[in-house]
């Protein structure tokens, strides 16, 4: 059942990036939009991502679940990396990667501080500061 519930997570997640995707002609607002993703979890009731959630459980997952929860990261990343490329952010495939994974970490790692002092405001003022130090498009 937990596989169940991680897949579906994932694949709900992977809908709302394609639809972020199909609704901007342009790749940098599309990432200034994945952001939402995550603030979603918090406006509804300081929740956390679920993909953030089972991945500080790994080592207690079984197997079938852990691989649900870390198809949530595959979702994402080559999403990101897709958009990083397309907005012409990063040169490279491996580029893209890497900076896909660093702002995936780093918009996963600002719910969860916000949510740990049910504080939406500081998810939304971590964000404003990754925009203005170029670490997300502005």
């Amino acid at each position: 059942m937990g596989a169940a519930v991680a897949k579906r997570y994932w694949e709900d997640a992977a809908a709302s990036l394609e639809a972020i995707g199909t609704e901007e002609d342009d790749p940098k607002a599309a990432l200034r939009r994945y952001p939402e993703v995550f603030r979603l979890s918090l406006k509804n009731e300081n929740r956390l991502c679920l993909g953030s959630f089972m991945s500080a459980e790994h080592d207690d997952l079984p197997e079938p679940v852990m691989k649900e929860v870390q198809a949530f990261t595959d979702v994402n990343v080559p999403w990101l990396g897709r958009m990083l490329s397309s907005a012409g952010i990063v040169g490279s495939d491996d580029g893209a990667e890497t900076k896909a994974r660093a702002i995936f970490a780093l918009i996963a790692g600002a719910q969860l501080m916000a949510r740990s002092r049910s504080d939406i405001t500081l998810f939304d003022t971590l964000v404003e500061a990754y925009q203005s130090t170029g670490l997300l498009p502005a």
